[in-house]
């Protein structure tokens, strides 16, 4: 990762290099955050990213970025997930892990990684572990953010997105000024149909369905750390500090 946190090699892959040095870290982690919609690991995510020096690789933002490159330069692995994103389809393994091989450099960025999305399965967690192996790299720890899902639902049915420009607020954490008006553009304010509580407890539930064996291979390997995500960001991540320091 570039010193102002550009992550064009992690974004493009391929020969995509970052423009600067990725910076070195005398406290290097290589971590795999877990957590459910909802959570908040994307802001803690961005906080560990920021606290730690370590490259924030988000499978994620690869596939939302994917739709800016041209697509003359994009990768077959990348051709392959617009093809299935474009089908409404869940991008398979074969193809998660093309697209995790292409940018293998950035495992070995010198300031460390915060590997988010993936893996999402024991399956995947076994390829990234041949991954890791035969690129001599080895984690350092699992997080996993924990919130009961009664706690998820209020806090996603709570959301509201602005029909125009997307924007979200939240009916208690972050009001808008005027209700159902978005304060950036004006436009309506709706509760999307996949944060209804209904759709949420649904989403959780196959969540941590999927997920609970997981943990459980992480835990096996000793590398799992739980951590309570209830409260303010800045509670979270000082959780998450003090977790990793546990185990150092």
């Amino acid at each position: 990762m570039s010193a102002k946190g550009e992550r064009t090699a992690w974004l493009r892959g391929g020969k995509a290099k970052c423009p600067d040095a990725p910076r070195s870290s005398d406290k290097l982690r290589r971590l795999v955050l877990l957590g459910a919609p909802g959570v908040g690991k994307g802001t803690q995510a961005e906080m560990l990213a920021a606290g730690l020096g370590a490259c924030h690789l988000s499978t994620g933002d690869v596939f939302r970025a994917a739709k800016t490159i041209d697509p003359g330069e994009r990768s077959p692995a990348l051709k392959q997930a617009l093809e299935f994103m474009a089908r409404g389809e869940l991008v398979p393994d074969a193809t998660v892990l093309d697209l995790l091989r292409e940018r293998v450099d950035c495992l070995r960025c010198a300031g460390g990684f915060l590997l988010d999305g993936f893996p999402h399965t024991v399956a995947q967690a076994e390829a990234l572990d041949a991954i890791l192996k035969q690129e001599t790299l080895a984690l350092d720890a699992v997080i996993n953010y924990e919130m009961p899902i009664d706690a998820i639902v209020a806090r996603l049915s709570g959301r509201r997105t602005c029909k125009s420009c997307k924007a979200v607020f939240h009916v208690t954490s972050r009001p808008p000024k005027l209700a159902s008006v978005c304060d950036h553009c004006g436009g309506e304010l709706v509760l999307r149909e996949d944060d209804r509580p209904e759709a949420v407890k649904v989403r959780m539930e196959a969540y941590h369905r999927s997920t609970a064996p997981l943990a459980d291979y992480y835990g096996r390997k000793g590398l799992l750390l739980a951590v309570p995500a209830d409260g303010a960001p800045e509670e979270i991540y000082g959780r998450t500090l003090k977790a990793l320091e546990a185990r150092a």
